[in-house]
């Protein structure tokens, strides 16, 4: 049970090493496939004058430096970060973004208003305009995270970022940890009139992003779109006017991830686990564990091509500040998702096949899943009701389970107290 042990406290015992303290703690071994190679240590070896404690914005991108400075560093966040603020700590709204680039949401709508513009990309000056604004907002809210780095809040002050993304691109061996990540908006949506049949408005910056990254530690933080919900967003051309992408989304390759003990709240397109059917193959290999998600309509996550284990996570599928579930987990593009002893609460008249989705090549085994206390075979279920089959066999097995319990029964207690930021002491 080690990483139930993990959250007790800042004071944790290492067999190795004797007591390890919150900010210079490793993940643990065999604690899901961010445990593998040579393990994440994150900023674990940070000297003092590498070790930073920050509770702005600019204090933040000072702690971060270069991305290309891999001298190990620990980051402690004190309170909540807002990231539209200046350098100063002056609040920024949409509006400042967009000043002096001519874009204004008006006149973008009368640009591109499909009857007149037509089903075409939106092209010229107010696009143009547009993106120069989200280029403003872009530099100001995304923090680009170097290898060896752990970011993590300080206990006891409600520690989290707001409005910002956190980007871990192309690095390695990095902890984030007890943060809760909120409000993480883009001003300028793109109209897309390609994007389906009826067009969509399609946003940017997920909370956290993984690109191209390895040996990545998600632990104890809290995800959500508080408190600018979707049931509270405009209609423009019939669309939802969209401001929310992913909440943590791992994709172009990234490899070797662990995401335990989160708590994954209102939201809308949660979890990519590959952001295309030909992302890359041998990698995208990611553990699920003791994480809490409600209030979550898809992706959770949406699995492709990789090596995915999943287990001992609560589903809350209760309609939740508007966001009503569509569905759970979705296995495409040949994903071998294993998805074990995990426990889902349905409302009444809900249908455990509608828990899952995929595109007819991906795979979902594991066994022990509970549906409102019953064991049920979800891919059965799920299989019965729908011609795109999802395979029940995969071609790997899980061995880095640290953790790992064998009943689902009591995650429901267990994990209301275990999870999300906050926690940690």
């Amino acid at each position: 049970m080690a990483a139930a042990g993990v959250g007790a406290g800042v004071l944790v015992l290492n067999a190795n090493a004797g007591p390890v303290d919150l900010y210079h703690q490793s993940l643990p071994a065999k604690d899901g496939w961010a445990a593998s190679g040579s393990g994440t240590t994150g900023g674990a070896k940070a000297d003092s004058a590498h070790t930073f404690t920050v509770s702005t914005r600019a204090q933040l991108v000072k702690a971060l430096g270069s991305v290309t400075d891999t001298t190990p560093r620990i980051i402690k966040v004190k309170g909540t970060i807002d990231a539209n603020t200046s350098d100063t700590g002056k609040k920024l709204t949409c509006a400042d973004y967009a000043s002096g680039t001519g874009y204004s949401l008006s006149a973008y709508l009368k640009a591109y208003d499909p009857a007149t513009y037509g089903k075409k990309a939106p092209a010229g000056g107010q696009e143009n305009a547009r993106k120069a604004a989200a280029d403003q907002q872009k530099k100001n809210i995304v923090f680009r995270v170097p290898a060896n780095t752990t970011i993590v809040g300080v206990p006891g002050t409600g520690a989290g970022i707001r409005g910002g993304s956190l980007q871990v691109q192309n690095v390695k061996n990095v902890i984030v940890r007890n943060l809760a990540f909120s409000a993480t908006e883009d001003c300028f949506p793109q109209w897309d009139p390609t994007d389906g049949s009826a067009g969509e408005w399609n946003s940017a910056y997920d909370s956290v992003t993984l690109r191209g990254a390895t040996n990545v530690w998600a632990d104890h933080n809290t995800f959500t779109d508080a408190p600018t919900f979707d049931k509270s967003l405009k209609t423009y051309f019939g669309r939802k006017y969209q401001i929310h992408d992913g909440a943590l989304d791992i994709t172009n390759g990234s490899d070797l991830v662990t995401v335990e003990r989160n708590v994954f709240d209102c939201h809308d397109k949660t979890m990519l686990i590959g952001s295309s059917d030909t992302d890359s193959t041998g990698k995208l290999r990611v553990t699920l564990h003791h994480n809490v998600w409600k209030g979550i309509v898809q992706r959770a996550p949406l699995a492709r091509i990789g090596q995915i284990h999943l287990y001992n996570n609560l589903y809350d599928t209760t309609t939740l500040n508007g966001y009503t579930p569509k569905y759970s987990i979705d296995s495409r593009a040949k994903a071998q998702v294993v998805a074990e002893h995990n426990a889902w609460k349905l409302p009444s008249g809900a249908k455990a096949a509608k828990l899952l989705s995929g595109d007819g090549t991906g795979s979902i085994a594991g066994t022990g899943n509970l549906v409102n206390g019953t064991s049920t075979d979800l891919v059965a279920a799920y299989n019965a009701a729908n011609s795109k089959k999802i395979k029940t066999t995969v071609n790997w097995k899980p061995t880095l389970t640290a953790g790992l319990q064998t009943s689902a029964k009591n995650l429901a207690t267990e994990l209301a107290a275990t999870t999300g930021a906050g926690v940690l002491k």
